[in-house]
Parts: structure tokens; sequence; C-alpha cells
């Protein structure tokens, strides 16, 4: 269901075109390391998600194996 009072973000030009089973090595260093510096920033797995053009569960997965700690369920975000 679409939330009319907030924007859907675009999916980032790094990022076009690289969700799929065949990603270089490169380019899943760049996910992980993109999903862990702008989820330390604030930003949340649904908008990381959209910025990439992945699903929340890659995202997750990502940020697992950035080895990062995840915020809880409905956590107040830190970028305003």
């Amino acid at each position: 269901m679409p939330y009319p009072d907030r924007p859907v973000l675009e999916v980032l030009p790094e990022f076009v075109g690289t969700a799929s089973t065949h990603q270089t090595p490169e380019q899943r260093a760049r996910l992980i390391a993109f999903c862990a510096e702008q989820y330390a920033d604030g930003r949340s797995i649904r908008q990381l998600a959209e910025l990439t053009g992945r699903t929340q569960t890659a995202v997750r997965r990502a940020l697992d194996q950035a080895g990062v700690h995840r915020r809880g369920r409905g956590a107040p975000s830190i970028r305003a």
C-alpha cells in the first residue's frame, strides 16, 4: 500500500541494474558499504531498499554482512 505523505525514493544511478544474483564482488562490496554508511547516518531499511533497488531483506542481509547492529523495529531514525 503506498503512503501518500511520503515520496518514493529513486534508485541511485550506481545501483541501477545491479540487483541480480550475478553481482560482481565490487558491486556487492559497494552495496554493503553504502548500506552500512547510510544506515549509520540514520536512513531506514526501507529507504535503503528504495535507493539501491533491492528488497528490504537484501538490505538486511547486506547490513548483517557488514556487521551492523540494527535498530529495533519502529525505532526512530537518526536522520531528520
